[in-house]
């Protein structure tokens, strides 16, 4: 990338910035249902540059508004929430879920103006065990979203979120380039550490895939593909769904009702929320052990400030632990755990990169096409008020699922990936 505007119009996701106002038009993840008890203590949440509080009110509902109370700006963190709403403890002041003034009680009655004040307060849902939160300036509210792993019931679903020092786009353009895999995580496993041919040996075995990709009305699919034997071609399949939704070929494509949110805190911090069905990781945990491919993570303890959430133990402070014999030894990085390999990386690169000293190579082909294509969204929205196709109608995201596979050589790749994904649900039903 050699444009810096580029990077500043890709990067930056606070309000009135195109990016930021782009993220504004969809249901943005923000906390889990489980973060929040009726009449408990607010939450601190920071979303798109913005320091919000969350909230559960007496009868359930959920309410997220800018910290600062509209009388004196004291922050509503230290607020009481009683009675259905949160009250102001400088004065009183008390505010529904929806940001209106309920009661003013440090105001004579015949003085007091309720009625023409209110919080700044966004629209919420939840469904699943997952809280969500539209910050655009639509009346109406787009429907949710149809990301598979999202629809999965409550009593089905497991979810971990982790926090991320660096931009979102960093996390996205990770799981876009899935050549990494044969190096970070596996660069120094042998082909027979795998006993199943079709799983992941592959990736060992050719470690330079080629790609393909193209634009969908969600946002993306690509694929990287390699000869498996002399009959047959080992494909992994993922998505980018706008604006921050990945899909990754974790597993094989049977098992992997997964997805992550990567959803910006701040310009330079990331919440990633990880969605899948249970069972998603069964096969891989089965799998003979491979060294620093655990997929464990082990969090700080959980403060109250507005980046105290879901923060790793090893972390950049730390240099992630890295073990310099075990990565002499045993694993190609010496950093325990796949994800954290990743954030390393990531990380390592600073909180925005600057993107002009790169050279990107054709196992990039995604990285580069999903720049353009977030790019030309958010212009298109700043310039015109356009909006992509899963902005308007989310419905598009049905049927797209990630995963690797084994298919006939010489199969069209999206043949072979609506045969492999006709044929699990087929199964599965």
């Amino acid at each position: 990338m050699a444009i810096a505007e580029d990077n500043e119009i890709l990067t930056r996701v606070g309000p009135g910035t195109p990016m930021g106002d782009l993220m504004r038009e969809y249901w943005v993840p923000a906390a889990m249902s489980s973060e929040l008890a009726a009449d408990g203590p607010p939450l601190r949440l920071k979303l798109l540059g913005e320091k919000l509080i969350a909230f559960r009110d007496t009868a359930g509902r959920i309410g997220v508004m800018d910290h600062r109370c509209p009388h004196r700006c004291a922050s509503l963190f230290f607020g009481r929430n009683e009675e259905n709403g949160i009250r102001c403890v400088y004065h009183g002041w008390k505010f529904d879920v929806d940001g209106k003034c309920l009661e003013q009680p440090n105001v004579p009655p015949h003085q007091a103006f309720a009625d023409k004040v209110a919080a700044k307060a966004y629209k919420t849902a939840e469904r699943n065990g997952l809280i969500y939160v539209y910050m655009g300036k639509r009346e109406t509210a787009p429907p949710l979203p149809f990301v598979e792993a999202t629809l999965v019931p409550e009593d089905q679903v497991e979810m971990e979120f982790v926090q991320r020092e660096c931009s979102w786009l960093q996390g996205v353009e990770g799981e876009l380039d899935t050549s990494h895999v044969g190096f970070l995580h596996f660069g120094m496993v042998k082909p027979d550490a795998f006993k199943n041919t079709g799983f992941e040996r592959p990736v060992v075995v050719n470690r330079a895939p080629e790609y393909v990709a193209k634009e969908t009305p969600y946002g993306a699919v690509y694929a990287a593909h390699r000869p498996n034997d002399e009959s047959t071609t080992y494909w992994r399949f993922g998505h980018l769904l706008m604006p921050f939704w990945t899909m990754p070929p974790i597993n094989g494509m049977e098992d992997n009702v997964l997805t992550r949110a990567y959803v910006p805190l701040d310009d330079e911090h990331t919440m990633i929320i990880e969605i899948s069905r249970k069972g998603a990781y069964d096969r891989l945990r089965e799998r003979e052990p491979i060294p620093g491919a655990t997929q464990l993570n082990t969090y700080l303890p959980q403060t109250s400030d507005w980046l105290g959430r879901f923060r790793l133990a090893a972390n950049i402070t730390n240099d992630f632990l890295i073990d310099r014999e075990v990565q002499r030894t045993q694993s190609y990085t010496g950093i325990q755990g796949v994800q954290l390999q990743d954030q390393a990386m990531q990380e390592s690169m600073g909180q925005i990169v600057d993107r002009s000293h790169e050279h990107l190579a054709p196992s990039d082909m995604m990285v580069g096409r999903a720049r353009r294509l977030l790019l030309r969204a958010a212009r298109a929205h700043a310039e015109t008020g356009a909006m992509p196709g899963d902005a308007a109608d989310p419905s598009c995201q049905q049927g797209a699922r990630g995963g690797f596979f084994v298919a006939a050589k010489g199969l069209d790749w999206m043949q072979a990936y609506a045969s492999q994904l006709s044929g699990e649900r087929q199964a599965a039903e």
